[in-house]
């Protein structure tokens, strides 16, 4: 027996529909024989509708494909649009053109890029045109390829930053007394003399959404970040300086369960006075009590929601197992198998 079947697969308004292009079933020779009692009698009228008995069966499995491409191509139109992160962000996951298929492999594009939480996922007008299927890396065991441009992590970042969750009172360091003014009465005397021995605040700030770089073996990210010195009085919290910080981290990605998650290192910073209201402060004193809370306190806070990660788009039911990642011009990418 030989059964043959060609389905097709397009994109339809974000969702995949499956649909069969060809069916066939063909039945080389069907031989059914009887025995005992009047077997002999009913062996003729068997012998006699074989042909109809062939055609019956050939249509019923061909009836039977057509029926299991409809369920698939139900689970394909079911398929979610957005998978839900926070109350801020949600990840569009709609599919964008055509898939494209090579000899052993389909690949698949989807928007990928993060929405509000309260909003619908619109239809993307991204086109990628003559994609190239990725060059088969690594153990053919790897059954899912997943990549993923900067684009998803910057729509992230533009979505935090707009919902104002880009900020941090620090309060606590661990040095404490560098949070006094104490500490400073011979490197700034004006801030002691109006305060003295009075408790500070850091309040630290984007100005702007973080924006992330991916090149080869690495993943950089600039951060532009005001930090606003208060002092905390007897009655009101008065706030004495601002330091324009911009400032530079390398990070590393990896897969935990079917979430993407990370961790950054600080690189370098570059600062200037934005304002002050008790002097100047000299270029040398502040390098070092900075890189020691944004080392301490700003790096650690990042690396903490870093660490809870995002989710990645795979059907539910499935788990990511053995993944590993690469990273190319704007983009990261990483094989896995799947259980």
């Amino acid at each position: 027996m030989d059964v043959g079947v060609s389905v097709g697969l397009k994109n339809e308004n974000g969702s995949f529909k499956l649909f069969v292009m060809e069916c066939g079933c063909y039945m080389k020779d069907l031989d059914i024989t009887l025995n005992g009692g009047s077997s002999w009698f009913y062996q003729g009228f068997i012998d006699a509708f074989s042909n109809h008995i062939r055609s019956s069966m050939e249509n019923a499995i061909m009836n039977k494909i057509v029926e299991g491409a409809s369920k698939l191509d139900l689970f394909l139109g079911g398929l979610p649009k957005e998978i839900y992160v926070d109350r801020v962000a949600t990840m569009n996951v709609t599919f964008i053109n055509d898939p494209r298929f090579s000899s052993s492999s389909i690949e698949f594009d989807i928007d990928g890029l993060f929405i509000p939480s309260n909003k619908t996922a619109p239809r993307s007008d991204m086109h990628f045109g003559d994609t190239k299927l990725a060059p088969p890396l690594g153990s053919s065991s790897n059954m899912l390829w997943i990549s993923l441009d900067e684009d998803v992590f910057n729509s992230v970042s533009a979505l935090y930053f707009k919902a104002g969750l880009l900020q941090h009172m620090v309060d606590k360091v661990p040095d404490q007394f560098l949070l006094n003014t104490a500490s400073w009465r011979f490197l700034i005397p004006r801030l002691y003399r109006k305060y003295p021995n009075k408790d500070m605040l850091l309040n630290i700030s984007a100005i702007s959404p973080p924006s992330v770089r991916i090149n080869v073996g690495r993943i950089d990210t600039t951060m532009d970040l005001d930090v606003i010195v208060t002092v905390l009085g007897s009655d009101d919290i008065v706030p004495v300086a601002c330091i324009s910080l911009s400032v530079s981290v390398s990070g590393r990605a990896s897969v935990s369960g079917n979430n993407l998650v990370g961790n950054v290192e600080l690189n370098y910073f570059s600062f200037d006075l934005k304002w002050s209201d008790i002097g100047k402060l000299h270029t040398g004193i502040v390098p070092s009590p900075t890189r020691i809370v944004l080392k301490t306190v700003f790096v650690p806070y990042v690396n903490s929601y870093l660490g809870h990660g995002f989710p990645l788009p795979i059907i539910k039911g499935f788990v990511i197992r053995d993944a590993y990642i690469l990273t190319s011009y704007s983009s990261i990418m990483f094989p896995s198998s799947n259980q």
